[in-house]
C-alpha cells in the first residue's frame, strides 16, 4: 500500500474485491466472575476501527489510525463495568476498504485483538472462543467526500437488539478465526481516547407533520441519534448539513464541501434507536418520516473529538467581533482534533502535514496538552519509511507529497519542543529532520538553491485563486526553473534544523549565510526593495515576500517596503498562508498591523466568516471563495496563537514555559479582555481592564518583561 505518489504499484498488481468493502462485524465474549476484581484493564485494538461495549454499556472507541508497523492499541479500565456472574465484552469492528485520507484501509486487513488482565493475571484473550457475526444492517448508497466514508442507510429490521448484553443468545453465531501470521507491531496509543458525549439540539422546528429541522446551534462532529416506533419497512429520510439553503428552510445536504449527506433509516416495527457508526460534520439535521413514528424529544447529537477541558483556555473580550473570531477559531480546531488532526472533518478527514503547522500550534493553547501534536509529528516521521522527504498525509494509505509541507516538519518539531521542553523527543526526531534536508539537497543547483522539485507538489498556497498572481508554473509536476517560496521554506527549514542542532549540542557548518546570498541574488529586486516570484520574473507576490520577512532573509533596507506591500495587499492569500503572514509581521515588531488584519472587516477576513454565519472557522475567507469550501477547517485558526504570543505578548523563553517572555503590544482602542491558558508548568492569566494589564503566572517561574 505504501509507495511514492508518482510511482504507484504496477497496474493489476493489486485489486480489492468489492464485496469486502464497508464490512461491519460483531465480536462477543462472555465469561463468569464469582468475585469482582479490584482492577480490570482491557487492552484492545482493531483494524480499521472498533466501538467497545461491556455488559451493554458503551465504553469507548478507537484506535487512532496507524501504519501496521506502528499500530496503536487502547487500554480501558473496566473495573466499574464488570458485574458478579455473567459478563459480556462486545466489539463492533469496522473495515472500510477504501484508499483515502481517513483510514489506513484498502489493504484487506480486518480484525480485532484484546486481552483482559486483573490483579490476578491474564483473565481472557482474543482466541477462537469469541463469537462472531457480520452486522448486516448497514446498506450504502455510495461514498461522500474524496471516497472518505460510506453513507449508512440503516435497515433496522436487520439489527440484533441488545447484542451487547450478557443475556443475548449468540448460539447461532460463528466462532472468530485467529490470524496467526499477523505482522502488526502494536504500540500503546500515546493519546487519550476520544471524548464521546450527547448534545441536545439548540432548537427543533416542526416544518410539517413528520418533518423536522434540528439545529444544534453550532458545527458538531459525530452522529445523529433519534428514536422511532413505526410499521415494519417504513422509512425515515435524514439530511445533514453545515448550513441552510438560501430559503432558510431546507438543510443544504448537498454540501459545498463535496459531501452529499442524505440517508434513509428503515424501521423494524419495534422501538428503534438510530445508531450510525461513522461520523459526519454538521450543524443541521432534517428528518422526514411517518408522523406517528417519530419521537422529536429523542433528537440528539453524539459528539466526538479529542478530549477538551473548556476551562483549559478561556478568552473573554468586550469586543464582540474579536470574541467571535476567537470562538470560531477555537471550535474549528476542537472539531478537527480527532484521534489525529484532520484538515476537515467532512470531505477528507485526513491529517495534512502543512495544516498541522497551524492546527497543532493552536491546539497547544486551547487544550494545554501537547500529546496530540507530538503524535502528529511522529506520524509524519514514520512516513519517512516511504520517502525520506516525508509524505503530506499520514498515517493512511493515501499517497500524497507536498514539498512546502515537508519543509515545515522541523518547524513543528521545534515548536513542540519550545512549548513542552521534551528534549528526549527532540533528540529522537532529530535524524528525521536531517533526512528532510538530505532529501531536498538533491535538488540543489550550483549556488545551493532548489530547482525542479518535481517529485513533490509545489503548493505555495491553496486555493489557486488566492496565490496573488504568483508568477511560476505550479503544475504537477512543477514547471522548469527556480522559484521563491520553495527556496524560502528550504532556508527556513535549514535555519530550524540548525537551531535544533544548537539545542542538542551538535556541531555543524553554517551554510545559511551563503544560501541567503544566493537567495538574494536570485529573487531580490533592489530598486523595488521586494522579492520576485522566480528567477525569471519581477512580479512581487505577497507570498514571495512573506517568507523572506519571516526567516530574516530580507535586507534591513527592504523591511519597510515589504510591510507596505503587505499593508496594500492585505490578506490576498489563502487562510493557511495568513498564519505565516502574521508571524512575519510580528517578527519585525508590526504587531499593531497583526491585530488590524486579524480584526479587519475586508472581504478576505475572519470577520467575513463571522458575517457569513460561521460557528467554526472556514477553509477559505468566504463560502464562495473556493469551489468546495468546508465550513470547518482548523488551518484558519491563526488568530489564537498570534493574539497570545504577539499582541498579548506571552511566549516561553526557556522550553516548557520555565521562563516566560511578556512583551505586550496592546493596540489603542482594544477593549477589555481576560485570557487564561495552561502550560506544562501551570496556568497563566492576563487581565486587561481600562488600559491596565495584570499578569499572573505559576509560582517560581521567572517572567522577563519587555517594553
Amino acid at each position: 500500500m505504501l509507495h511514492k505518489e508518482n510511482d504507484p504499484p504496477p497496474e493489476g498488481a493489486f485489486s480489492h474485491p468489492e464485496h469486502l468493502r464497508n464490512r461491519h462485524a460483531y465480536f462477543r465474549k462472555t465469561f463468569d466472575l464469582e468475585t469482582l476484581p479490584k482492577r480490570a484493564m482491557l487492552r484492545i485494538s482493531a483494524d480499521d476501527y472498533y466501538k467497545l461495549y461491556v455488559n451493554g454499556r458503551f465504553v469507548g472507541q478507537g484506535p487512532a489510525q496507524g501504519y501496521p508497523f506502528h499500530y496503536p492499541f487502547n487500554e480501558w479500565d473496566l473495573t466499574g463495568f464488570l458485574i458478579g456472574g455473567r459478563n459480556a465484552i462486545a466489539v463492533h469492528a469496522y473495515y472500510q476498504g477504501l484508499v483515502n485520507r481517513a483510514y489506513n484501509s484498502g489493504d484487506l486487513r480486518m480484525g480485532m485483538i484484546a486481552e483482559l488482565r486483573t490483579e490476578q493475571g491474564l483473565l481472557l484473550v482474543s482466541d477462537p472462543t469469541w463469537k462472531f457475526r457480520r452486522a448486516e444492517q448497514f446498506k450504502s448508497s455510495g461514498t461522500v467526500g474524496y471516497d472518505t466514508q460510506f453513507l449508512e442507510n440503516i435497515d433496522q429490521r436487520l439489527c440484533l437488539p441488545n447484542w451487547q448484553a450478557p443475556s443475548f443468545a449468540d448460539e447461532t453465531w460463528g466462532f472468530a478465526a485467529v490470524k496467526r501470521d499477523a505482522d502488526y507491531v502494536l504500540v500503546p496509543q500515546s493519546t487519550p481516547a476520544l471524548s464521546v458525549y450527547r448534545k441536545a439540539p439548540a432548537s427543533v422546528h416542526q416544518v410539517a407533520d413528520g418533518h423536522y429541522r434540528i439545529d444544534f446551534g453550532e458545527e458538531v462532529t459525530g452522529q445523529f441519534e433519534m428514536k422511532a416506533r413505526g410499521e415494519p419497512g417504513q422509512q425515515v429520510e435524514l439530511f445533514y448539513g453545515e448550513e441552510l439553503e438560501s430559503d432558510g428552510q431546507r438543510v443544504k445536504y448537498e454540501m459545498r464541501c463535496n459531501c452529499r449527506y442524505a440517508e434513509t433509516w428503515t424501521l423494524s416495527g419495534g422501538d428503534d434507536t438510530l445508531e450510525p457508526f461513522e461520523y459526519k460534520a454538521f450543524r443541521y439535521v432534517e428528518v422526514i418520516g411517518p408522523a406517528s413514528a417519530i419521537r422529536p424529544d429523542s433528537f440528539a447529537a453524539i459528539v466526538r473529538h479529542y478530549p477538551l477541558d473548556e476551562e483549559a483556555c478561556v478568552f473573554e473580550s468586550e469586543d464582540t467581533l474579536l470574541q467571535r473570531i476567537w470562538d470560531i477559531s477555537k471550535l474549528g480546531v476542537q472539531l478537527c482534533a480527532q484521534e489525529n488532526y484532520v484538515d476537515c472533518p467532512s470531505r477528507e478527514k485526513g491529517q495534512y502535514l502543512g495544516d498541522n503547522t497551524v492546527i497543532g500550534h493552536t491546539h497547544l493553547y486551547i487544550r494545554g496538552d501537547s500529546r496530540l501534536f507530538k503524535k502528529a509529528i511522529r506520524d509524519f516521521a514514520l512516513s519517512a519509511q516511504v520517502c525520506q522527504g516525508l509524505l503530506a498525509v499520514a498515517p493512511g494509505n493515501y499517497m500524497q507529497e507536498i514539498a512546502d509541507f515537508s519543509l515545515q516538519w522541523p518547524m513543528q518539531l521545534l515548536n513542540y519542543y519550545q512549548y513542552s521542553g521534551d528534549i528526549e523527543f527532540l533528540r529522537e526526531m532529530h535524524p528525521v529532520a536531517e533526512g528532510v534536508l538530505s532529501y531536498f539537497r538533491k535538488y540543489a543547483r550550483e549556488d545551493g538553491l532548489l530547482e525542479n522539485v518535481r517529485e513533490k507538489w509545489n503548493l505555495v498556497d491553496w486555493p489557486e485563486n488566492l496565490r496573488d498572481g504568483y508568477d511560476f508554473p505550479l503544475t504537477r509536476p512543477v514547471g522548469d526553473g527556480c522559484h521563491n517560496v520553495i527556496n524560502a521554506l528550504y532556508l527556513g527549514c535549514i535555519q530550524t534544523v540548525q537551531a535544533i542542532r544548537d539545542i542538542l549540542g551538535i556541531a555543524y557548518v553554517d551554510v545559511l549565510p551563503a544560501l541567503k546570498e544566493s537567495f538574494l541574488a536570485a529573487f531580490y529586486r533592489p530598486i523595488a526593495k521586494s522579492f520576485a516570484d522566480s528567477t525569471e520574473s519581477d512580479h512581487a507576490s505577497l507570498h514571495a515576500n512573506i517568507f523572506p520577512l519571516l526567516f530574516g532573509i530580507a535586507p534591513a533596507e527592504s523591511v519597510d517596503a515589504i510591510v507596505s506591500l503587505i499593508e496594500r495587499k492585505r490578506l490576498s492569500c489563502g487562510v493557511y498562508m495568513s498564519y505565516f503572514l502574521l508571524k512575519a509581521l510580528a517578527a519585525h515588531g508590526r504587531t499593531r498591523l497583526v491585530y488590524e488584519l486579524i480584526t479587519c472587516e475586508d472581504e478576505r477576513s475572519w470577520a467575513n466568516m463571522v458575517r457569513e454565519g460561521a460557528t467554526s472557522c472556514f477553509e477559505a475567507w468566504g463560502k464562495e471563495q473556493k469551489w468546495n469550501t468546508s465550513l470547518c477547517h482548523g488551518w484558519a485558526s491563526a488568530p489564537i496563537p498570534l493574539l497570545i504570543e504577539e499582541v498579548i505578548g506571552l511566549k516561553p523563553i526557556q522550553p516548557g514555559w520555565s521562563e516566560i517572555r511578556f512583551a505586550p503590544d496592546i493596540p489603542e482602542g482594544m477593549k477589555d479582555f481576560r485570557l487564561r491558558f495552561q502550560t506544562p508548568n501551570g496556568t497563566i492569566q492576563v487581565e486587561y481592564t481600562q488600559g491596565k494589564l495584570l499578569l499572573q503566572t505559576p509560582e517560581g517561574i521567572p517572567v522577563i518583561h519587555v517594553q
